[in-house]
This record gives structure tokens, C-alpha cells and sequence, in this order.
């Protein structure tokens, strides 16, 4: 009976991974992330999704009709009690090239965050973390930058902006930095968390605990998960149908006049919405 539970949750595992390597693959087609010769820095902070994104890449890559190259890079912050060597020998397991880049902008965001009454640690430390992984690409010879945002974030993000900035978006699959040198890309940002969650059990990966992310109180974006959990209590395929949504824009229902003229402006290139 024992063997019968193991082989059940090994063929459920299964499904999880494979469900979440056709959704990334679909995107990575559907939004052209990749292309032949790209080398790719992907960020791996030491959470589900950056494993989850790292091992699927090499996955795809192994499988891929074109060539291209994966370097992982990892931030050490310097934040109390950190130890990355978990994660280093699960990179050197793994085998792709990888590199431990070492800054303390634990210090940083704790002061900063000090000074700006009201300001969360995440955007001053994601703000922080995007630079030197941006400076580190340009360094090691790599033109795009893959990170492991997923459909959850992206929707989380959406409500958070329209709840609180009054604006209407979300996180694309991919963009170009401000300078123009690197192109960012999202592979995971179709994909469910609660599967990501699921692959990273299965793979076992050495997560690091990070003592910033999410410790502070009343966060805007914990109140957002707690609201779609209890959505999805009434709606189950709540997430999926406004991922949907981001995909299905009619800018003429807008009140955005500038993004209404500028869509009838090439109305023709795009086929009718019903």
C-alpha cells in the first residue's frame, strides 16, 4: 500500500512538471523570449521560482532547435545569518556555470526603509538586486536576463496598481532595460505558483529563508493574496481567468484615449475582437 502512495504521488509530480514545462514553453514561443545565441543570466535568489526557473530552462535548452546558454547568478545580501551554501552545492550538482555576486544591500533597504516611513522593503530591494544582476549580465557576456515571476505575481501586481496607483498593468513577459542593452524575460509568468510550490517539493531544492521578504506587517500585497484566496473560494478559476484577461485587452472599452488612438491607428494589422 505504501508503494502504491509513493507511485501516486511520483505520477502526480510528474504531471506538475510537465504541466508547468508546456505552459513556460508556450510562452517562451508566444512572447519570442528566446532566440539562437542568446546567453541568459537567470537570477536565482534561492526560492521555489528561481529553482523551479533554472531547472526548467536547462531542461528546455537541452531539448531546444536552437542553441542557447543559461548562467545562473546568485546575490549574496549580506543579511543576518545567511548561509549559501545549500545553494552553491545544488549549483555545483546542477552544472551550469554560475556565479555568487556579493553586495550588502541588506543595509541599504534596512536604512532606507528607516528614512521612508511607509516604504517596503521589496521595492527598494528589488530596485537594488535588478542593478547588479543588470551589471553583472553586461559583465559576463549575457544579453537577456530571465527572472521567476509567475502568474500569481503578475495578477497580484495588476490589483495592487489598480487598487492603489490608479493604473491599469501588470508584469510583461518581457522588456527592455531603460538603456537598452538587456532584455529582461518572465518564462514562468503564465504559470501557476501553487505549481511551483508542488515542483519544488518534488525537486527537493535547498530553499534560503530571506529575513526580508514579507516581514513586515499590513503589506498591500499579502492583503491582495488573501482577497483572490477568497475569491477563489467562490470563482476556483479565478487566477486563470484574469491571466485571461491580461491576454484579451479591447483598449477601445478603455478610457485611455491615447491608447485607443494609437490601437485604431494599426486596427487593420490585428484580427477582429468579438
Amino acid at each position: 500500500m505504501l508503494l502504491e502512495i509513493d507511485d501516486a504521488k511520483a505520477g502526480d509530480a510528474e504531471a506538475v512538471r510537465r504541466r508547468l514545462s508546456r505552459t513556460m514553453t508556450r510562452t517562451i514561443l508566444s512572447h519570442r523570449l528566446l532566440a539562437e545565441g542568446d546567453r541568459v543570466l537567470v537570477a536565482v535568489s534561492g526560492g521555489k521560482d528561481s529553482y523551479t526557473l533554472l531547472d526548467l530552462l536547462e531542461q528546455a535548452r537541452r531539448r531546444a532547435p536552437i542553441r542557447f546558454e543559461l548562467v545562473a547568478a546568485h546575490l549574496d545580501q549580506a543579511q543576518p545569518g545567511y548561509d549559501a551554501r545549500p545553494l552553491v552545492g545544488w549549483l555545483e550538482r546542477f552544472g551550469v556555470p554560475f556565479e555568487i555576486l556579493r553586495e550588502d544591500t541588506y543595509s541599504i533597504v534596512m536604512r532606507q526603509a528607516a528614512d521612508e516611513p511607509g516604504a517596503t522593503y521589496c521595492r527598494v530591494c528589488s530596485r537594488l538586486r535588478r542593478g547588479i544582476l543588470y551589471a553583472a549580465a553586461e559583465r559576463l557576456g549575457c544579453n537577456k536576463v530571465a527572472l521567476g515571476h509567475h502568474r500569481d505575481d503578475s495578477i497580484e501586481t495588476l490589483l495592487l496598481n489598480l487598487f492603489y496607483a490608479g493604473r491599469l498593468s501588470a508584469m510583461p513577459a518581457r522588456y527592455t532595460t531603460n538603456d537598452g542593452k538587456l532584455e529582461v524575460i518572465r518564462p514562468l509568468i503564465e504559470c501557476a505558483e501553487a505549481d511551483i510550490a508542488s515542483e519544488a517539493r518534488s525537486a527537493g531544492y535547498p530553499i534560503l529563508p530571506c529575513n526580508l521578504c514579507g516581514s513586515q506587517v499590513n503589506l498591500k500585497r499579502r492583503e491582495v493574496a488573501t482577497l483572490l484566496a477568497e475569491l477563489e473560494q467562490r470563482i476556483p478559476d479565478v487566477r486563470q481567468v484574469m491571466l485571461a484577461a491580461l491576454k484579451n485587452v479591447r483598449p477601445t472599452h478603455l478610457l485611455d484615449d491615447e491608447v485607443c488612438e494609437a490601437w485604431l491607428a494599426h486596427a487593420d494589422r490585428f484580427a477582429p475582437r468579438r
